[in-house]
């Protein structure tokens, strides 16, 4: 089955695009970077505390690269609720990482605040399809675990 995101492409001002898209997570509505250049989906540490002050947030002995630097500390926290439109997101770990720059820096320009990067591990499993043109994200939600068999007798 086909799961089709509508996406928001926002112009960052002569520096290229960024691909937005709307995800449910704590039954709340947050915006997240598509980023296929993200290795894996990373969440504000802010931005998450906030929308749930008993989310467990473990310290990672991993430091994290990109985004400007290769020193940044990083957490893990394990996400079971999430949803992108109408695709439940298996329970996964989440980057947990200080974002705010990037939330300052898309609040300058007039951008909203976003929950963090959904990167190529939710990319890759469900197959993703990103079609710029008609702005949007096509995910594959897998019933093959789900689907029973059909026999058909004569």
């Amino acid at each position: 089955m086909i799961i089709s995101v509508p996406l928001r492409i926002i112009d960052l001002h002569d520096d290229g695009f960024h691909p937005l898209v709307e995800v449910v997570l704590f039954e709340k509505t947050f915006i997240m970077v598509l980023d296929t250049g993200a290795s894996k989906t990373a969440f504000d540490q802010t931005v998450l505390s906030e929308a749930n002050e008993t989310m467990n947030i473990l310290a990672s002995d991993k430091l994290s690269t990109g985004l400007g630097t290769n020193t940044m500390e990083s957490f893990t926290a394990t996400v079971s609720d999430l949803h992108i439109g109408d695709l439940p997101i298996a329970e996964f770990e989440v980057a947990v990482l200080d974002l705010s720059t990037i939330n300052a820096a898309y609040g300058q320009m007039g951008h909203p605040q976003v929950l963090g990067v959904l990167g190529g591990d939710i990319l890759m499993k469900y197959k993703a399809v990103i079609d710029y043109g008609k702005r949007v994200l096509k995910l594959k939600k897998n019933l093959s675990s789900k689907r029973g068999t059909l026999s058909i007798r004569r």
